[in-house]
């Protein structure tokens, strides 16, 4: 140690240079170090762009995909679907949020890659076929939506996901955020189900017309709700179709679904 002491009393220049070098060097470091964070963050998909996006773009589910065409955040907010991490959904809301975001944008993509889903061939091609970055991952709209969104467990996914059809939940304006996720799902879910054009209710014959949706997706439904119109009496808005509902006593007939598209698009056929 009196080495050490008489070193730094015979050098005081030298002890200067050197904390001098280093503040330097720290100096230099921290633009770079605070970069780096940025990259980080800026491969997040920027939640407040889509909002924007879909404002401007789609109203009352009613999608203008020439509009969204012309939109060149709609490109950055797909790079960044394939380049967040599946490390920085560290929820299942955040999952969820991600997930049904990346859903839906990836069906308007395909609607303007001159897809539809219009056909039986052209739905194989639609959800099938055609393939996105994903976190990382080159994956189908079907991979997407049973592999990945159905997996969690959260039912009212299918009323928040979109694919391009007239029959089809309404496209939101805004985004899914994970920190309202709930609030939003269950919104998507009364809409739906009280919408009637998509399910009808004749409470005095005790007959439901409803969304070929329900029939697809009937087990997630019943393990939800017990049974398919228990689960409806959670959402339906008319009291006394309400109440046949929790006592299953609704004859139920299933509607064609319109595959047309929900909106209007004069670019690729």
């Amino acid at each position: 140690m009196k080495e050490i002491i008489d070193y730094r009393h015979r050098h005081p220049d030298c002890i200067r240079l050197i904390n001098r070098l280093g503040l330097l060097l720290l100096t230099r470091l921290l633009p770079t170090l605070a970069l780096l964070v940025s990259v980080a963050q800026a491969q997040l998909p920027d939640y407040d762009a889509l909002d924007e996006i879909l404002a401007r773009n789609v109203r009352n589910g009613f999608v203008d995909y020439d509009g969204i065409a012309s939109e060149p955040q709609l490109g950055t907010f797909i790079e960044q679907l394939g380049a967040t991490q599946p490390a920085d959904l560290t929820s299942t809301n955040d999952k969820l949020a991600f997930y049904i975001n990346a859903y839906n944008v990836l069906a308007i993509q395909g609607i303007l890659n001159g897809q539809s889903p219009s056909s039986w061939w052209g739905r194989r091609k639609f959800f099938r076929q055609q393939k996105f970055n994903v976190l990382g991952e080159m994956i189908s709209l079907q991979t997407l939506e049973h592999e990945r969104i159905i997996t969690l467990g959260d039912q009212r996914i299918h009323f928040a996901i979109i694919c391009a059809s007239i029959s089809c939940p309404r496209l939101s304006s805004h985004a899914y955020r994970p920190e309202r996720l709930d609030k939003q799902l269950h919104a998507a879910a009364k809409q739906f189900i009280n919408d009637p054009t998509r399910n009808r209710f004749d409470a005095k014959r005790k007959n439901a017309f409803l969304s070929r949706i329900f029939e697809w997706y009937a087990d997630d439904f019943i393990a939800a709700g017990g049974t398919l119109q228990r689960y409806l009496a959670r959402f339906v808005t008319d009291a006394p179709a309400q109440d046949i509902l929790r006592l299953d006593e609704f004859s139920i007939q299933f509607i064609d679904y319109d595959w047309n598209l929900n909106g209007r698009y004069r670019g690729k056929d």
